[in-house]
This record gives structure tokens, sequence and C-alpha cells, in this order.
């Protein structure tokens, strides 16, 4: 019988080797720390070793990453934690993601021939240092062994710095963000204190964010309502790198060479892709879901190394925090992050076996599960589940219709003949606020996860309290009260029939689940569950643009961030439209100028039908009680 180990012992003591300048092809030297496992008085045990790799803009030397190597050297790894190009220690200039293919090539094959390694690089990391590894990968380096791409892209174009067409203007905001750390912050101290006044705390201090009421004061604040981001018009010009990176993401509208970099699009380069075993691990109110499933499609269905999907009701990279937005799900979402993955390098860079070689193909949580009352923490108990499955979407899934009726109704019943459709204005100089949903990285401008889509002072936009859909500019879409529990766990599609008076429009629509009213909340509550955009000019095709004929109905449809939600017994399930959620997309001026360029507004007359010659409907992947397992028999690490 084979022996079954839980992971690596911790065994060693550390030494780290500071600023070891690795080089690159072009001769600019890497700056990256080096963790070794240690003998007694500091002395580097000669190994070989298997080595990890972390590549970060966000200072290889910050607490966190100096814990995560220790950790790792102390349980028999090399750990090499790298600044990337024009980042901290590591000379160059910082141009997010151009680089880091051929970088992080350099760097896994200047590891693997080092006389401590054992010849096998695995490499680690989230959001950024997710996708950097996915970049590296495309270029196959020949001791790539295993990887952990943690909410990393698929194609930044497709879903992520752009949705659908629209901005994610997020990353404008991590533009001055990734602005207040930099090297010219550094090296002058007045427009380190400017960019201070703009954004007080750094990446991973959440807690020194200031609050909402003075957040509406910051310089970053009155930036943000002015969007789009004009070219020397804020502090970023003092940046010419950052700007320029800026300006271009929100210019560069349709998917040509830019967005096939490397560095933005490794599904691009799926053959060249190395086949390494590879664990994918997203967050339902993350904003890479629709990447991070992708990615494990794709890989699984191109490769024959082990593929693996780990999907949790966790905002961006908030594995071990139990709750997302004002929802909180239970201990059971929590997952010990070290743990999972020491279990899975060791499994497959030590041959270790342990709970790594067992993992189900796709592990992901189904949230809703819970009663619905008021947590210890004062948020709303959603609860939730572990369910395992060989597929995604898990096998007997049903892609069910759920059409739009005319009254606000939403059924699974296709409407009749001559029904006169519903119509609302769209002004792009008031747009609907964001309440929620699949964010990063924007605290507290924007505020990811679930909440009841109910406006207030925590949402740029919204001061008044009033629930969202009693706007005039949003449509609202429901069901009766459901006569028993629907599991939704899958991809979303829209297909929306809609016409517009202008050449071109956005079209927003976003699933919820409503609540039963209680003592609590009298009027009910109506849960984000997720949402996406549409603009209009990209009906046909991403590489093309084509305007609208004015009143013209056209077919768009668009895929939500997928999700995995239980909507109970007595509630209901909603879908609303509209044209705008800002500051999270970027608003459409309706005028067909260029992207990101033009400057003036036309207020729009959008048009929706719902009748049986142009049916519009949410296509929900439901699930029977029998198609996913909940047996602890194949569980993560940690979980």
């Amino acid at each position: 019988m084979t022996e079954t180990y839980a992971g690596s012992p911790q065994t060693y003591g550390v030494r780290c080797d500071t600023d070891v300048m690795i080089p690159s092809r072009d001769g600019v030297p890497l700056a990256t720390d080096i963790y070794f496992p240690a003998l007694d008085g500091g002395r580097a045990q000669p190994g070989p070793f298997p080595t990890l790799l972390e590549r970060t803009p966000y200072n290889k030397a910050s607490a966190d990453n100096v814990a995560k190597g220790k950790y790792f050297a102390r349980r028999g790894y090399v750990c090499a934690i790298q600044d990337v190009r024009g980042r901290f220690q590591s000379e160059g200039e910082w141009y997010p993601f151009g680089q880091e293919a051929p970088d992080g090539y350099d760097t896994v094959e200047w590891l693997g021939t080092r006389p401590w390694s054992d010849g096998q690089v695995g490499t680690m990391g989230d959001s950024y240092p997710g996708s950097v590894q996915s970049a590296l990968a495309t270029l196959n380096p020949p001791h790539l062994s295993t990887m952990i791409v943690a909410v990393g892209a698929s194609s930044y174009y497709h879903s992520s710095m752009r949705q659908n067409g629209a901005l994610e203007q997020r990353f404008l905001i991590y533009a001055f963000r990734m602005a207040v750390d930099s090297k010219e912050a550094a090296d002058d101290p007045g427009l380190k204190a400017e960019l201070e006044r703009m954004w007080p705390a750094v990446l991973g201090q959440i807690e020194s964010f200031p609050t909402y009421e003075s957040r509406d004061a910051l310089a970053l604040t009155k930036i943000i309502e002015a969007f789009p981001l004009k070219e020397g018009a804020t502090v970023l010009r003092r940046l010419p790198a950052y700007e320029r990176w800026a300006i271009d993401i929100l210019t560069h509208g349709t998917y040509g060479d830019y967005w096939k970099q490397r560095g933005y699009a490794p599904g691009e380069y799926i053959d060249e892709h190395a086949d390494v075993p590879t664990l994918y691990l997203g967050g339902w109110y993350d904003t890479y879901p629709r990447n991070t499933i992708k990615n494990f499609l794709d890989f699984t269905a191109a490769k024959s190394s082990d593929q693996r999907l780990l999907m949790g009701p966790w905002t961006h990279g908030q594995y071990e925090i139990t709750n997302s937005g004002d929802s909180d799900f239970g201990t059971e979402s929590h997952i010990d992050y070290k743990d999972m993955r020491l279990s899975w390098f060791d499994h497959y860079l030590k041959g270790m076996d342990t709970d790594a070689g067992r993992w189900p193909p796709v592990r992901y949580f189904l949230m809703g599960t819970g009663n619905g009352s008021v947590s210890h923490s004062g948020r709303l108990s959603r609860g939730g589940q572990w369910r395992s499955s060989d597929a995604w979407p898990p096998q007997g899934t049903s892609l069910t219709e759920h059409y739009l009726h005319p009254g606000g109704g939403l059924s699974t019943q296709r409407p009749g003949a001559g029904i006169a459709p519903s119509r609302f204005t769209f002004d792009p100089t008031n747009p609907v606020p964001t309440i929620g949903g699949s964010i990063s990285a924007a605290h507290p401008w924007m505020n990811p996860g679930a909440f009841d889509q109910r406006g207030g002072p925590r949402f740029i936009g919204s001061h008044d309290g009033v629930a969202l859909n009693t706007r005039p500019d949003v449509l609202t879409f429901e069901t009766a009260d459901l006569d028993g529990d629907v599991e939704t766990t899958g991809p979303i599609t829209v297909k929306l029939w809609a016409s517009s008076s202008a050449m071109d429009t956005d079209f927003t629509v976003k699933l919820v689940d409503v609540f039963p009213p209680t003592d609590r909340s009298p009027d009910g509550l109506a849960i984000n569950i997720t949402d996406s955009i549409m603009r209009a000019r990209f009906r046909n095709s991403w590489e093309v643009e084509e305007m609208m004929d004015p009143g013209t109905p056209y077919l768009f449809e668009f895929e939500l961030f997928p999700t995995s939600n239980l909507f109970r017994a007595g509630h209901r399930i909603r879908v609303d439209v509209s044209s705008s959620n800002s500051p999270r997309f970027d608003v459409n001026p309706n005028t067909g100028g260029p992207l990101g360029l033009d400057r003036s507004y036309v207020t729009a007359m959008q048009t929706i039908y719902h009748d049986a010659d142009r049916p519009s409907c949410i296509v929900l992947p439901l699930q029977s009680v029998s198609n996913t397992s909940t047996g602890s028999e194949a569980t993560f690490a940690g979980i």
C-alpha cells in the first residue's frame, strides 16, 4: 500500500540571497530574492531541490512575499521571487505585460540550470503574477514543470481589461495605484506626495484605505468621475510609460495585434504553450472567472497533462475570506492557500502522494444554500457547499432559455406575437452606478462582491439609498416566486433583441437573486449574481467595428460571467437590463466616435424587443440534484 503524505514537513532553516540579478535576453537585469533551504548556521543546503518562481510587480520584498519564500524553503524548495522589469529593484521600463513572456522564459531557464536545481521549476502567483505565468508558458521553457495560475488571463481583451468591447475602467485606476510605488515616484518626493494624495494606501493594506466619506475628497475620485482619461491631463503625464499604457488600453478598441501579444492573450498560443500540470483558480466575484474557466477548457482539450479547475465565491484573491461584499458564504468557503499550493507542488515536483493526486478535474462552490439570515459579521448568510465534477459545465447541464416578457415577466415560456417592445432613455451623462460585481483592486472607488442593489454612499454616483431598478433607465424582468430550489451552474449567455436611436451604444444585463421580504428587510433584497455589457459596434466582430442603423432591431448575443448559485424556493430570478454600469465600464457616448477619444455625448432611446419574432432571453445553465457530487472523497487540501 502506498504511503500517503499530507505535505512536506518544515525541515530546514532559510537563507535568502537578495537582489540576485538574473539576466534577460536583451541585457536588462531582473532583481530576484532567492530563498534556499538552509542547514544550521544559515549555510544553504546543497540540494538539488525543485524551484518555485513568482514574478511580481508588487515588490518581491513585501512581508507577504518574504513569508512565502520562507514557507517553501523550509519545506525543501528553492523559492525565487522576482520584481518584474521596471518595478522596484529590477531595471528597465515597466509597460504592463509587454515583456513578461521572454523575461519569464529567461528566468525559468536560468533557475532550472543552477547547480542547486533539480531541473524542475514550478510557477505560482495571483492576478498579474498569475497572468505572467501563462505568458511565459507560451514560449514553452524546457524547465517549466508545473503551474498554479490564480485569477489570471486567457485574453485580456475578451474578458478583463475589456469585456465584450467595453473597457473595464478599474485598469485605469490601477495605473494610478501602480504609480504610487513606481521608480519615478521613488526618485521624486514631490511626485510621490501628489500620488499619495490620490491613493493613500498601497495594495495589500486595505485597512488603511480612506473611508467612503473621505474618498470623495480625493483627487482620484474627481478624475474617475471625469473619465475617459485624457492624455496629458493628469499626474500620469509625469510617468510616460504608465500613461501610455492607460491610453493604449482605452483607445485600442478592436481586437488586433496590440491585444494579441503573448502577455495579453496566452490563449492565442495554445499550440506553442507548455504542456504541464496546471491548477487554474478563480472566484465568482473576481474579475477573471471567464478567463480562468476558458484556460482550463482550452488546455484540457489541447494538452495531455493534468489540468484542474477550482472556483470559489471569492472576490479578487480573497481565498481565505468568507465574505464577498455584503454576503457571507460560511466557513466552508475558506481555503488554506499555502497548504493547497504545497500539496500541488509536493505531488507534481516531488512525486509525493498528496491530496492533489486525487483532486477531481473541477471543484466549484455552489453559493446560496444558506438560510438567508444575518451572520455574526452583520452580512447576509448566503452559505454554500463545494461540488465536484469531471467537466465544466457539469454533465447533465440543461441550457434553458428564460424569456423576457412585457410588464416585467421572466419565464421559460416563449413570448407571443405582436407584443409591443419596452423602452428606456439612456443619458450617458447620468450613468447607472456600479453596485458590486466581479471587480478587483479598485476599492473604495468600486466595491467587489454581492450587494443589495440599492444605492448609498459606498458607491460612486449613488447616495440616495433607492433601489437601483427604480431608475427609469433600468428595465426589470423577473420570475414568479419559485416553487422549489433552482441551481444555476455554468456559463450564462444573453440573447437580446434591441435597437437604438444611436449609431452605437451599450446594453448591460445583470442576473439578480431576489430574496422575499423579512422583518429586517421589509422590501426584500436584490443580490447581484453576475452581469456583463455589450458594445453594439462589436456585435458581429471584435476585429471590425460596425455601426447600427438607428431604429433597426439587432440580435446582441453575449456572455455574462459564469457562476454557481442556488435560487431558493420563494425567491425570484431577476434580470435587469440597461445601458451603463459606471465607473466599472467606460460609458458609451452614443455618438459612434473613436473609443476613448470622443468627448461629446448623445442621449439614446433604447428599445428592447420580447415578441415571437424577436424573443429576448437569458440562457441559464440549470442543474438537477443528481448532476453533481458533494462527497468528501475528492476534496482540495485546505477545503
